[in-house]
């Protein structure tokens, strides 16, 4: 008789229906109500059933005979009690026990060149009383449980791998009757009260293993909210080849995190697996490998059953946009149902910026996903853009459908002034823009004054543009130079200078010695030309008229790469080199 009310409560709300399934008796107990296609408030947050429970995976990550179990903190209504079944909202977290000390790696270190003859932190954004005090009123249950390692939970932190995954996977296997559950005491304990239904959230690492644990296919699974969420975690610690930190946690890594999180009861059981992952994680040459291919999400976008709604922070240097911009590719190209909110602050969620819409916004997904209540969420437009005013824009695709790979030639100029410009320019002259390696000298302060001349930078700039442009997308650096040492860091920086000053735009790096693949460095030699290509992180952005474009070339990010010593010599060859915008607007008027 419970479902087949929920399923009557749905379907009115198909037709538009203000429908409030509460019985005539005064006292009888409330059920689900749904106005204007969202459930409305009527469980009492107060009353909610409260209970621990210790959830046992398929996964034995500590190595000690016995699979791991997970802690979980469960809040529902208190008529789950009376037989009333509702769909859970599930946050799987290593943060809730806090951090252990970080030991960071030394980064002002030479770089490891390769043999001639070879071939942070994400805080944990626990929101305390968002999800409960919002949704159990709203007929939902909330799930808090620790990954492995961390915490109550037994096992060993994996950074990610599929250990990781398939013990988050166990709770929504148990929320389905398909594994087992105890309570601290040792009795055995079912999730009755479940309609099987889940929906997984959360920021940062706690908006990472909802997008791992979707690519399994799990049943179940019905929605992820991935909020400043990685995709892969090469791309995390890693750029092209080079050794790139998390923005604020330089000398971070996957075994620093790994111990950070490590918050367990005698965790010197997993001394092993710490060491494991610092030797595995090859930070000596920065190479992909089986490591972080274990670690690489967009391999199984395939598999995902569960709709996708991606939220990320364009101005977010911890988990790079770069994060969002690949698995939004790959769920389209599977076709995957999903929604993308892009705002223009960092690693942060919603919930502190657009309160309103937000909630208004997950709380009409989730009743979509999980209530199967045909509200139009789906129907709306596909993408929210927050603007450098701060303002809202909609639209169906990111990105911006309309723009166009613009190639923007470097040119070397007379005097100390050098260019962008559409048409290549010859370099009569034949000289190189050299610049000298300095990593103490941060990227903010090697931007200024870009028509002066200095040492440890190569800066071209676009005329003042006499229209708006928008860039969408990723940015592309292709520089033909050379190196008078076996290695360096490469960096570009693409800069909006205006009457206010020079703004980093975005950013990339890259190993020179990973020239032709990510998996294998190369030799190479001093002082011969190559042709270096990267991509910089991506973007939305608008640059005003009156405005000019600008490329920055240095070697070493003060606050991201390694850190070698000074005097390092990069020379590079203008004609033919240059950078690729996507850009909305008329590019005849950049020339």
């Amino acid at each position: 008789m419970k479902k087949i009310l929920l399923f009557t409560v749905c379907l009115l709300s198909v037709f538009g229906m203000n429908v409030a399934a509460e019985p005539a008796n005064p006292d009888a107990e409330p059920q689900i109500k749904v106005e204007d296609g969202v459930t409305q408030e009527v469980f009492s947050k107060e009353d909610a059933v409260r209970e621990t429970v210790y959830i046992e995976t398929t996964v034995d990550s500590d190595g000690d005979g016995q699979n791991d179990r997970v802690h979980a903190e469960i809040i529902r209504p208190k008529e789950t009690e009376e037989g009333l079944e509702v769909p859970v909202i599930f946050e799987m977290s290593p943060y809730r026990a806090g951090l252990s000390s970080l030991d960071f790696h030394d980064v002002d270190v030479e770089l490891n060149p390769v043999e001639r003859n070879g071939h942070g932190k994400p805080y944990a954004a626990d929101l305390p009383g968002y999800y409960d005090d919002y949704f159990v009123p709203r007929g939902y249950a909330v799930v808090l449980a620790e990954s492995i390692g961390s915490g109550l939970s037994d096992g060993c932190p994996t950074v990610g791998d599929e250990r990781e995954i398939r013990a988050t996977e166990a709770v929504i296997d148990w929320l389905n009757g398909r594994a087992d559950a105890f309570t601290e005491d040792g009795q055995a304990v079912s999730a009755d009260w479940s309609t099987g239904n889940v929906g997984m959230t959360g920021v940062s690492y706690n908006g990472t293993l909802p997008n791992g644990v979707a690519t399994t296919g799990v049943e179940g699974l019905k929605t992820i909210v991935p909020i400043g969420a990685i995709s892969s975690w090469y791309d995390y610690y890693r750029s092209n080849g080079a050794v790139v930190a998390p923005g604020g946690y330089q000398g971070e890594d996957a075994d620093v995190l790994g111990k950070a999180v490590l918050t367990r009861d005698n965790p010197e059981v997993c001394s092993d697996l710490m060491n494991q992952i610092e030797d595995d994680q090859e930070r000596e040459t920065g190479d992909y490998n089986e490591f972080w291919d274990a670690r690489n999400y967009l391999n199984d976008v395939k598999d995902i059953e569960a709709s996708v709604f991606v939220v990320h922070g364009l101005n977010d240097w911890n988990v790079k946009t770069q994060q969002f911009s690949q698995w939004w590719e790959e769920l389209k190209q599977y076709n995957v149902p999903r929604k993308l909110w892009l705002h223009q602050g960092g690693h942060s969620s919603p919930y502190y910026f657009r309160n309103e819409e937000w909630l208004k916004t997950l709380n009409k997904w989730f009743d979509h996903w999980l209530y199967d209540i045909d509200n139009g969420i789906m129907d709306e437009p596909v993408v929210d853009i927050q603007r450098e005013d701060d303002s809202w824009e909609t639209t169906q695709a990111w990105p911006n459908a309309d723009a166009t790979d613009t190639k923007l030639h470097f040119t070397a100029g007379s005097n100390d002034a050098s260019g962008l410009s559409v048409q290549p320019v010859p370099n009569k002259n034949k000289e190189a823009d050299s610049l000298i390696d300095n990593a103490l000298i941060e990227a903010s302060e090697l931007v200024q004054n870009p028509l002066m001349e200095l040492p440890n930078r190569q800066a071209y700039l676009s005329e003042e543009l006499t229209g708006s442009y928008r860039m969408s997308g990723t940015p592309n650096v292709s520089i033909r130079a050379s190196i008078d040492q076996p290695t360096a860091n490469l960096t570009g920086l693409l800069v909006d200078y205006g009457p206010d000053g020079a703004k980093i735009v975005t950013r990339g790096w890259m190993d020179p010695q990973n020239i032709n693949s990510m998996s294998k460095s190369k030799a190479l030699v001093p002082n011969r030309q190559y042709t270096f290509d990267w991509d910089m992180q991506p973007d939305d952005y608008q640059f005003e008229a009156g405005h000019q474009i600008g490329i920055v070339i240095i070697s070493s990010d003060n606050r991201y790469t390694i850190r070698p010593e000074s005097g390092t010599t990069i020379s590079i060859d203008p004609e033919r080199s240059h950078v690729t915008l996507p850009l909305v607007g008329d590019i005849i008027e950049l020339r």
